[in-house]
């Protein structure tokens, strides 16, 4: 097997020891839409609480002509925040609602026309930025993410990556072949999901003239096209187990058997796998090859989704917006909207959404979220049944302390569809009923 095992367990310690640093939580307010624009300004929550308002006294000063001279004040008591309008103009609004509101250990809070992130904890908010690299927002969580790809890149010849749909596994694989010895190479990206399975083999592994009937001239496959760079395996686990049994010796001994060839070849190759669910769990259910598994499976890399790194989405938008012709800006409760919205489909389906949320904003410069569409960046599932969700819909609302806000987020629904859901069976709104008084920290990492 042609890993270098010295670097990919010096790699695997590093990650240990990153994770077992000790240190304590800081809560903090991070202002991410300002003036009109994308912005990404951290702020440490100071004992606990933080007045927000354009009083050169406020904790937080802001230059909003829409936000008063003191506008809201914020609580953390450690498990979850609290809003308070301090009699301002244009109210104060958390989660989409109007203060006085409680949340869990994060939320999103709209004071004028000026939003914040609410975080537990903001240390990764104040050692990174929000950066754009080649075109692609960079934000801190992606940004932590992609560094476990370039070290996995310079101590392996593999990775494993994991996210969802749209969450961006080919710019990381791509990230993967650049930050390696082989960026000199070229990168090939195979949607394994995609591959007819009759020709599967022959598309991978290539083909020499007579192997079979129709053979009539020599082929290279996927892998001879990757030659001296890296092979991108999207949707691995779709291949079919005698293509894996092949492939096992490619990764293992370092060598290609063209279909019909009669002697094999060394080949120099980096592999980024990639899957939707749990590689580790489909090789157990024996739907993928255990020993491929442990060739290819490690190291393992997640990609968070859009709904984890919403300090990026403002500048997303922005972007997306800028593009157009004529280029068009963001208002802030369109931002506010996105905030707020799961985004099953990630970054792809964000930036169609908004594209299309402009072509409906006639007459203005400014797209506000009464453009975007009411299915935007909602699950699909939300359309079914939600009888037959009930249980789905009551674990939310559990993970999510009774808010209801961030339960529809996570379902992928809309507050008000969820709000519905509650009457129609006879379950009190915890949002109005005061149920947050009590609520506990959340089980959930959004």
């Amino acid at each position: 097997m042609a890993l270098d095992r010295t670097a990919e367990q010096s790699w695997a310690r590093d990650q240990r020891a990153a994770k077992s640093v000790e240190a304590k939580p800081l809560p903090g307010i991070t202002k991410v839409f300002s003036a009109g624009a994308a912005c990404f300004v951290p702020h440490v929550l100071d004992r606990g609480r933080a007045v927000i308002g354009r009083d050169p006294e406020c904790d937080l000063v802001g230059d909003d002509a829409n936000m008063s001279r003191r506008h809201a004040e914020v609580r953390f008591d450690g498990q979850a925040w609290r809003a308070e309008d301090l009699g301002s103009r244009n109210g104060t609004f958390l989660d989409g609602l109007p203060a006085p509101r409680m949340a869990g250990p994060r939320g999103v809070l709209a004071t004028g026309d000026t939003l914040f992130l609410l975080s537990d904890d903001i240390r990764p908010f104040l050692a990174q930025s929000v950066e754009l690299k080649d075109g692609i927002v960079i934000g801190p969580t992606l940004r932590r993410a992609w560094s476990d790809v370039e070290r996995a890149a310079q101590a392996s010849s593999v990775v494993h990556l994991r996210g969802e749909t749209g969450c961006g596994k080919e710019l990381a694989a791509r990230w993967f072949h650049e930050a390696g010895p082989r960026a000199a190479g070229s990168l090939v990206t195979v949607n394994c999901a995609a591959l007819p399975s009759p020709i599967a083999e022959r598309l991978i592994f290539g083909v020499r003239r007579g192997a079979y009937s129709g053979a009539d001239a020599n082929a290279d496959g996927y892998l001879a096209a990757a030659e001296d760079g890296t092979l991108f395996l999207d949707e691995v686990a779709e291949l079919s187990l005698e293509v894996q049994a092949k492939l096992l010796r490619v990764v293992e001994e370092r060598e290609l058997l063209p279909l019909g060839a009669a002697r094999a070849r060394r080949i120099n190759i980096g592999f980024v796998t990639a899957t939707h669910g749990d590689l580790r769990d489909q090789a157990t259910a024996g739907q993928f090859r255990q020993d491929l598994y442990f060739r290819l499976g490690k190291p393992t890399v997640t990609l968070p989704p859009l709904r984890q790194r919403l300090e990026d989405v403002p500048f997303l938008v922005e972007r997306a917006l800028s593009q157009l012709s004529p280029p068009r800006y963001p208002h802030a409760s369109l931002v506010e909207a996105a905030l707020q919205r799961a985004w099953p489909g990630n970054v792809r389906e964000l930036l169609r959404d908004i594209a299309e949320a402009a072509s409906r904003a006639t007459g203005t410069e400014r797209v506000r979220a009464e453009h975007l569409d009411v299915h935007a960046g909602h699950a699909l599932a939300a359309t079914a049944r939600t009888d037959d969700n009930a249980p789905r819909i009551r674990k939310a609302l559990s993970r999510a302390q009774g808010n209801v806000s961030r339960a529809a987020r996570e379902l992928g629904m809309h507050r008000t569809q969820l709000r519905r859901w509650l009457a129609l069976h006879g379950t009190d709104d915890p949002e109005s009923s005061g149920e947050h008084a009590s609520i506990t920290p959340c089980e959930c990492d959004e």
